[in-house]
């Protein structure tokens, strides 16, 4: 199903990149990737720590998902106040860690990316501007390659920043499904751009609020993909795990509260079926992103005949087509949020 999406914004225009950015990471990074792959093969950490913020700390949530998964290595994510604020060096000694900053300029990363590598931890910073003070910290520095970004909102980079995990894990891995995979995802996410998902905007853009649901590796973009409604449309929207949204979150749903949910086919696929089930009983206002089932309402298709564990970075892609056309219909500007900056220098 072809979309009638066409870029209306910068924040369009440079989602519209995101192909042509993943194709030049791969092109590019394979030396600096393998070479750090070959590194954690010949000495695996005993935990991954990742450090982000906003955008960036939904991605390492995606990293959390692929690591522990595919390589049974603990993931946890820092306070990066505990080293900015409190001043207290956190044990790190054998671990990876994972700093993730488009701009590379905020103080609090900066000085956790330090201090891991002062107790002995292995570093790595995901940075979008290697010439930056992040990434004159680290061990190994990955560039995003997305380019300049000026849209407040960003897109490209975060697509760039789950591709370089993906990356860095099917390397560290050797999977050979999974990177055939990746060597098809430019592809894919031209493909991402052509998935009709507008029939959504009206019923969200209308509402008050809404959630967003995932599971495994599609929770991470849940959590994006909340942000992306408060920043972008002033919509105030809530991230949850399918298996944890039916306690307290449940009291505030009605017949038209919304949601929105992202289902990879993987071994999460049967508890979110279920889940999708229960709540078509509970709301007429229920879009979910997942293959097949293309005859029931709200169904937004998704691109087919991909890994499922790349399937998430192909459905935010759609997704940001999704927000943009729910911003306008606010008549909200998704470049320049108000109170935001494209820069958060946090201390």
């Amino acid at each position: 199903m072809t979309t009638s999406w066409r870029p209306k914004t910068q924040m369009g225009r440079e989602l519209a990149e995101s192909p042509d950015v993943v194709a030049k990471q791969l092109a590019h990074n394979k030396t600096a990737i393998d070479t750090l792959a070959q590194e954690l093969r010949a000495n695996p950490p005993k935990f991954v720590v990742t450090c982000g913020r906003g955008s960036s700390d939904h991605a390492t949530l995606y990293a959390k998902y692929l690591i522990e998964s595919q390589l049974g290595i603990p993931v946890v994510s820092a306070a990066p106040s505990i080293v900015s604020i409190y001043n207290r060096t956190v044990a790190s000694k054998d671990a990876l860690f994972i700093a993730v900053s488009q701009s590379g300029k905020s103080p609090d990363l900066v000085k956790n990316a330090q201090a891991a590598r002062d107790a002995g931890a292995r570093t790595v910073a995901l940075v979008n501007v290697v010439d930056s003070p992040l990434a004159d910290t680290v061990d190994h520095v990955i560039p995003l390659l997305a380019g300049p970004e000026t849209s407040v909102a960003a897109t490209k980079s975060y697509i760039a920043t789950l591709s370089a995990i993906a990356q860095i894990v099917g390397a560290w891995t050797q999977d050979t499904s999974f990177n055939d995979g990746l060597s098809k995802l430019p592809n894919l996410l031209t493909s991402a751009l052509d998935q009709d998902w507008l029939g959504a905007s009206d019923t969200i853009a209308k509402s008050d609020g809404l959630y967003v649901i995932g599971r495994g590796p599609a929770f991470a973009i849940a959590q994006e993909a909340a942000l992306k409604f408060k920043e972008t449309s002033s919509l105030h929207a809530e991230a949850f795990s399918a298996a944890e949204v039916k306690h307290g979150p449940m009291a505030l749903v009605s017949k038209t509260f919304p949601m929105l949910v992202f289902s990879q086919q993987d071994a999460s696929r049967d508890s979110v079926e279920d889940f999708l089930t229960e709540m078509r009983g509970k709301t007429d206002n229920l879009f979910a992103a997942e293959t097949g089932y293309a005859d029931i309402k709200g169904h937004l298709p998704v691109v087919e005949d991909i890994h499922p564990l790349l399937a998430p970075i192909a459905m935010i892609q759609t997704f940001y087509t999704l927000a943009e056309n729910v911003a306008l219909a606010r008549g909200c500007n998704p470049d320049a949020p108000p109170h935001l900056s494209k820069v958060t220098e946090t201390h």
